[in-house]
């Protein structure tokens, strides 16, 4: 019969420390991936901020990655006199998408995103960036009231309103950006796994092995289906952090 062992969750999501082992400072592959990515985030820009007559391939993609947050984004949601934003929506952009694409590439075969706390500290990082704009454009108290106050309604009304808008803007907003990005790399990370698995298992010479090619095809489809996720999700996670700074930002949202 054939008998297919999976490793269990905590073996595809959780890795040994290389070295600290059960102390603060255990630093394991995703602390790694995270310490590539902002390598390969600050490479960006300094590749953007490369001066030369003729701009190299690698300097081509980074100018077409800032004028692109530029323009769909930081215009297009915080406005033109708030271009300052550029570089922090760049650097979100990029490092969640190296974090997520290291998925798919050999030995590392892990998307930091799918451990919880690199979202977490990520959407905490959005919650700072977005209530922090705020507070710089309208002033606490402005903010405040802005945030939780909507002009217009019935005095009555800010009863029901008023805690709505706290739940939404201070606490459902990183939330669902930590569970968003959390929740697909996951979901993909598993898929991977498990086919890459079946095929291991289905690699024999038993007569089962004509199924071989089923799981191997879906493995490489899948595999190319997360290279769209990673950027997706990089993309929406910094598209929704530019909306939240601008309905920050203009208290007449």
């Amino acid at each position: 019969m054939l008998a297919l062992e999976f490793p269990p969750l905590s073996h595809v999501v959780r890795w040994p420390a290389m070295f600290g082992e059960g102390t603060f400072y255990a630093f394991n592959k995703v602390a790694l991936i995270c310490m590539l990515a902002t390598v390969m985030t600050y490479l960006v820009f300094i590749l953007g901020n490369k001066k030369q007559l003729v701009p190299g391939r690698a300097q081509s993609i980074a100018e077409i990655s800032v004028e692109f947050i530029e323009d769909q984004i930081v215009k297009e949601n915080i406005g033109d006199h708030h271009l300052g934003w550029t570089p922090v929506l760049m650097a979100t952009f990029f490092f969640i998408f190296f974090t997520n694409i290291f998925e798919i590439i050999p030995v590392f075969q892990m998307p930091a995103s799918a451990q919880i706390a690199v979202p977490m500290m990520l959407a905490v990082f959005a919650f700072f960036c977005y209530v922090g704009a705020g507070i710089k454009a309208q002033g606490p108290l402005g903010y405040i009231k802005s945030s939780l106050f909507p002009p217009g309604l019935p005095v009555v009304l800010y009863l029901l309103i008023t805690p709505i808008e706290f739940v939404s803007t201070f606490l459902v907003r990183p939330f669902s950006l930590m569970v968003r990005l959390f929740a697909n790399l996951l979901a993909g990370h598993m898929l991977l796994v498990t086919f890459a698995t079946l095929s291991a298992g289905l690699f024999t010479a038993k007569w089962y092995a004509i199924f071989l090619p089923l799981p191997a095809f879906a493995m490489i489809f899948f595999t190319a289906f997360e290279i769209l996720v990673s950027f997706l999700q990089a993309y929406v996670f910094t598209l929704l952090l530019s909306v939240y700074i601008g309905l920050s930002i203009h208290a007449d949202h």
